[in-house]
């Protein structure tokens, strides 16, 4: 099943709890929640308050993306806060093994992202062990980019691991209508969407629009 989650980078803060509530009747899987520290991307965003703030009005399935340097230090107050999976990102961390398995150990799911510039290899000898890889379809850090289609063969190498057959794979970058598409035939099947969500008219129809465009590529 292709799902999408919509990431509040996009939202308006200033109106953040209608917008969770709008996004989730509008028929949103999972909320996409972006951690960035200005230091391992040259943005910030928000801590572990809006995360358990968010909390108390959404039961969407929460998918934290940590770009953060440290993720060690700070992933248990975004698990507290109400995250259901962490994202790490590969380039910040030393032993991704260690990690995932102490994420584990909290009862809650574990990811790997990978920057564009970041080649799939170093994410295979973990597929057994991981819940989801996201690859980055733009260089992390603002909203708003352009799709990078040359990450799409990373997606396609992992769905054809002998570990990768039935693991999430979810992108996030420039994701809309046209590029959903594409993702989704790559073997994609988590679709992050910020402005393709947050700035259209109808929250309902852009998600409509953007699941009906995934299915019908895999499909057809």
């Amino acid at each position: 099943m292709i799902k999408i989650a919509p990431s509040i980078l996009s939202a308006d803060f200033g109106a953040l709890r209608e917008d969770v509530i709008k996004v989730e009747k509008a028929g949103a899987h999972w909320l996409h929640l972006d951690i960035m520290d200005g230091h391992f991307v040259p943005n910030l965003t928000m801590g572990p308050d809006i995360v358990a703030s968010v909390r108390k009005d959404s039961k969407l399935f929460f998918d934290c993306h940590l770009m953060i340097d440290n993720p060690e230090k700070y992933m248990e107050s975004f698990i507290k806060a109400g995250a259901e999976l962490i994202c790490f990102h590969a380039e910040a961390v030393d032993d991704m093994d260690s990690l995932i398995d102490k994420i584990h150990s909290f009862g809650v799911k574990a990811a790997v992202a990978i920057k564009p510039g970041t080649s799939e290899e170093c994410v295979l000898p973990l597929l057994h062990k991981l819940d989801m890889v996201l690859i980055m379809s733009v260089e992390p850090g603002f909203g708003g980019q352009k799709f990078m289609p040359e990450v799409l063969d990373k997606a396609r190498k992992i769905r054809a691991h002998k570990d990768g057959k039935d693991i999430d794979i979810q992108m996030d970058g420039g994701i809309n209508e046209e590029t959903a598409a594409y993702a989704a035939k790559a073997g994609v099947n988590i679709l992050v969407a910020g402005s393709a969500v947050f700035k259209a008219a109808s929250y309902e129809e852009a998600i409509s629009k953007i699941l009906k465009s995934a299915e019908d590529a895999v499909n057809g």
